[in-house]
């Protein structure tokens, strides 16, 4: 445990001073806005003894046959070192195999019979879900929400990190 020492970090009210409140920080409203859907998610991808990830990685290889692993972690929003455990996850269940390409530089796979029978049984629940969801919040604000998302994560990722201020930390004791 550390103690920071200063009289400008004595109060709480200083480091609300700095900080919009928590409850309009941005990564704390996705994260929980998150964390809200998945468990709608959730029951049905572990009733087949899914991850998430999984799911997600079945889910992308169904709409588009075969990808590489590092398109496939982009697409699925999981780090490549991730995506290789995932992968070899799913390639030991026999729900994904390896795609050779010419080259052999690209590690790409393709769902298998019981991979696209895994999505089949899965896909329609789903859907159902994610329209329960749609319905509650409105197809028009889902559409709004999905498109400034998508800006939004345009924009975070065009901020220079060198322009960003420099992190300071205090000392710890």
């Amino acid at each position: 445990m550390f103690r920071i020492i200063g009289p400008e970090f004595e109060s709480c009210a200083f480091m609300t001073r700095r900080l919009r409140g928590i409850d309009q920080a941005l990564p704390i409203a996705l994260l929980r806005a998150r964390e809200a859907t998945m468990r709608k998610f959730k029951p049905h991808v572990d009733s087949l003894g899914l991850s998430l990830p999984q799911w997600r990685v079945i889910r992308a290889l169904a709409e588009n046959d075969t990808l590489p692993a590092s398109e496939l972690a982009d697409k699925c929003a999981v780090l490549p070192s991730s995506m290789t455990r995932i992968l070899n996850s799913l390639i030991e269940h026999g729900w994904v195999e390896p795609v050779h390409d010419d080259d052999g530089r690209k590690r790409s796979v393709k769902l298998t019979q019981p991979g696209t029978a895994i999505y089949s049984q899965m896909a329609d629940k789903s859907e159902a879900i994610y329209r329960a969801i749609e319905q509650r919040f409105s197809t028009q604000k889902m559409a709004d929400l999905l498109e400034l998302l998508d800006q939004l994560k345009t924009a975070a990722d065009g901020l220079d990190s060198s322009a960003l201020p420099p992190v300071d930390l205090p000392r710890r004791i």
